[in-house]
């Protein structure tokens, strides 16, 4: 289970993130929006679009955050972000991402420290 938890944690840093060069997602400017662009997140779902979504939405630069499925058929996801001046779409969507992993870091311990704890009474 533990271990299980672990690979969970790094398949979603690895897959979301735009540092890895084999990375599953694409970014696209908007032309006609200034400070908007699109991510495309290849092999995700509503999971991961309304975590990335609400997190984008802690941010105060940014003034839209949303996600769609284009087809249900089509595993993928489409994150929509348009910021404020003060900051970029890639930014923001990159310091979501870290935040993200920030707290998926957390919880890991938290869960691996009660698993112990828990271990150790039996």
């Amino acid at each position: 289970m533990k271990d299980h938890l672990a690979l969970c944690f790094l398949h979603f840093a690895n897959s979301v993130s735009l540092k890895n060069n084999n990375s599953r997602v694409s970014y696209e400017r908007d032309t006609k929006i200034i400070n908007a662009a699109s991510f495309t997140i290849e092999r995700e779902d509503h999971t991961i679009g309304n975590i990335v979504r609400m997190q984008l939405h802690r941010d105060g630069n940014v003034l839209f955050a949303g996600y769609k499925l284009p087809h249900p058929l089509q595993y993928k996801i489409i994150v929509r972000v348009h910021t404020t001046s003060q900051s970029s779409p890639m930014q923001a969507y990159n310091q979501a991402i870290n935040d993200l992993d920030k707290e998926l870091d957390h919880l890991k311990a938290a869960f691996e420290a009660e698993v112990a704890r828990v271990s150790g009474e039996y």
